[in-house]
């Protein structure tokens, strides 16, 4: 076969007919991904401003027909051209790549300087790179050392002002003997591309882009490799089906303590009787309330940049789902956004889910990192993104005695959005790539909205009576608040304390408690003699936020089940007077940014006295909250940023 594909008349012919038909099933076959560099589609796609050199490691040149399926699908004006060598391998190379519209030149300079049609060749390039066409290249080609980055590329990069675009392949396959191991292409299984960021070449930076190109070849080959620990995730998912029936169980509890839905707790489970609308479909997970308020500017941002797309929300709690319900009620965009349960982490039910839906993208948020999940989405080839991403000391000690596992799932992602350098530097401990920190989506969100006749009706109701807020607090929290409230009503006898549960199905333990106070969501509104009116209603946030000027952020108090905190910023707004406990871990970037705006209480003795330093000095509570109202003046670029990211994964795929 091999002296028939090098030789000459019939058999060469009947030889390249039969390897030509080969790469068309293996290639044609492979379930492709493929992860674009932001900045290198419009380059790829003839879409950029000047033409591009698009270099591959001489090993997978048998995958470049892939990416230039990709390109041309997406510009069919496109002819793009792949430089090869003068001699019967490279007048083998173009008889195999034609049947994919490329077309060659032939060139190169041999090891002892003389010159085998590479001055020519270099004509050609030139003239190609100022039309518009790019430039297949393999930097260790024809003959090697094997990826080891020759200067032909650097140079020809130089004179034409055409950035490089660094190129990874990865898929079934097996590999030859020679010097560069090529591989050949398997049938039927999978493959990924691997794009990274252009390479500009100047006159300043050309001796040492050498070392950063094949750097970036190898790094853009390690990413689209296959993840490592394939057994650690193996166990993890056979461990998640053998709990599949006690986790059945649990959703029936959940059920029970209204935590799930009657009637949609089967969407846990991967079933749905919903249609998946016609068109692309691109999916975010949110867990909870704060994940998915931090996600609904993102959500505008794609359906207005997109008129066809739809947005399938996934979110894992009841309050969460209430939450997006009221927030698109009577939308233009509600229409457009199907809310779904996210199924729990077992292999069976994730695999219905995404074979029900099948979204042309996904992404996740902040700290939801399920193994089974991930590798789903990775191996039906639908490209995954994490945004906002954060990760704790906590979460970070757990994953990392997963290491394998760790890596594994954090390499499915095309790229992380940190939300800050700190989360950033964490995630890339436990091995992630692909990441830079975009900045906190809760920082770049618009004031929470209230109704205008129910804030006047609340004002009215307040009149000038002194009020503070406790708000979003968890359980045991509120005893402590009541400890600081008894403490206060004996300076200010009318004081009234509002008290906004994080979770409002607890109002009425939480009434109970303090010995059957008002309650919103019964209809109870507060008298003169009532210290306490438990506001157990959702997404009213931002109507306490306008209408009380001292605000206590809870989940910051120590003690059994609290950590971390709330969003400061929501409140910060607003222009209230901030407060919080000592755990702040969730949110540390907004608090430092809010500085001496926000007081830190210990205890609730300390939290006593900060209310009545507040209470009893207008003058200083009116400052804080100017302080804290002024930190707040925040860049409102990132959803529409993320948007774009997230819409150009989709064009890649």
């Amino acid at each position: 076969m091999l002296k028939s594909l090098t030789g000459a008349g019939a058999a060469r012919t009947a030889a390249i007919v039969l390897l030509r038909s080969y790469l068309r099933l293996t290639i044609g076959t492979t379930r492709w991904t493929f992860d674009i560099h932001p900045d290198a589609r419009p380059l790829l796609t003839g879409q950029g401003p000047h033409s591009v050199l698009v270099a591959f490691w001489h090993e997978t040149l048998a995958l470049t027909p892939a990416l230039l399926w990709w390109s041309t699908s997406r510009n069919s004006t496109l002819r793009p051209h792949v430089l090869i060598s003068r001699n019967r391998d490279g007048r083998l190379i173009a008889d195999i790549i034609a049947p994919w519209g490329a077309g060659t030149i032939a060139g190169s300079t041999d090891r002892k300087g003389k010159d085998k049609g590479g001055a020519a060749a270099l004509r050609q390039l030139l003239a190609l790179l100022r039309g518009g066409d790019p430039i297949v290249i393999t930097p260790d080609g024809p003959r090697g050392p094997r990826r080891t980055v020759e200067q032909g590329v650097i140079g020809l990069a130089r004179l034409s002002g055409a950035p490089i675009v660094p190129v990874g392949g990865w898929c079934a396959s097996r590999r030859l003997g020679g010097w560069d191991r090529m591989m050949i292409p398997l049938p039927f299984g999978r493959g990924r591309i691997v794009c990274g960021a252009p390479i500009a070449v100047s006159r300043d930076n050309q001796d040492t882009v050498p070392a950063q190109l094949a750097t970036a070849l190898d790094a853009a080959m390690h990413a689209a490799a296959p993840a490592p620990a394939g057994a650690a995730q193996r166990l993890w998912a056979g461990l998640a089906t053998l709990l599949a029936p006690a986790l059945t169980l649990l959703l029936h509890r959940r059920l029970a303590r209204g935590k799930e839905v009657r009637g949609r707790q089967r969407e846990r489970m991967g079933l749905t009787t919903r249609p998946r609308p016609p068109g692309r479909l691109v999916w975010l997970h949110a867990a909870s309330v704060g994940e998915t308020l931090s996600i609904l500017p993102v959500i505008t941002e794609l359906l207005a940049r997109d008129a066809t797309l739809h947005v399938l929300v996934t979110t894992a709690t009841v309050t969460a789902a209430r939450l997006l319900e009221q927030r698109l009620a009577g939308t233009a965009e509600g229409g457009r956004v199907i809310h779904q349960f996210v199924p729990l982490d077992v292999p069976r039910w994730i695999g219905r889910f995404l074979r029900r839906w099948r979204p042309d993208a996904a992404a996740l948020t902040e700290s939801e990192l399920w193994p089974n999940l991930i590798e789903a989405c990775h191996r039906a080839g639908i490209p995954l993104a994490l945004l906002n991403a954060r990760l704790s000391d906590r979460a970070r000690a757990g994953w990392g005695r997963l290491p394998g596992l760790a890596a594994r799932m954090l390499d499915r992602f095309a790229w992380i959005a940190a939300r800050s350098d700190l989360d950033a530097a964490r995630l890339r401990a436990l091995g992630a790539e692909r990441i830079d920190t975009q900045g906190d989506l809760k920082d770049a969100a618009p004031p929470l909205p209230a109704d205008p006749a129910a804030l006047d009706r609340l004002r009215a109701l307040l009149g000038t009576r002194p009020v503070w807020l406790a708000a979003a607090t968890h359980e045991g929290e509120e005893e402590q608040v009541a400890h600081a409230a008894r403490q206060l009503r004996a300076r200010h006898p009318d004081l009234l304390t509002i008290i906004v549960p994080r979770h409002p199905e607890r109002g009425p333990a939480i009434a109970a408690m303090l010995h059957d106070a008002p309650r919103r969501a019964a209809g109870q509104q507060p008298g003169p003699d009532d210290a306490f009116w438990i506001c157990d209603t959702l997404g009213e946030l931002g109507l306490f936020y306008r209408a009380v000027p001292i605000v206590f952020i809870g989940n910051s108090l120590p003690g059994p089940g609290r950590r971390g905190g709330h969003n400061p910023l929501e409140p910060a707004r607003f222009g209230a007077a901030l407060a919080t406990g000592p755990l702040t871990e969730n949110f540390l970037d907004a608090f430092a940014r809010l500085g001496d705006a926000v007081r830190v209480v210990p205890d609730a003795d300390a939290l006593a006295d900060w209310v009545g330093t507040m209470l009893a000095d207008p003058a200083r509570r009116a400052g804080a909250g100017q302080r804290a109202e002024a930190a707040t003046h925040a860049g409102t670029a990132l959803p529409g940023r993320l948007a774009a990211r997230l819409l150009a994964l989709m064009d890649a795929r």
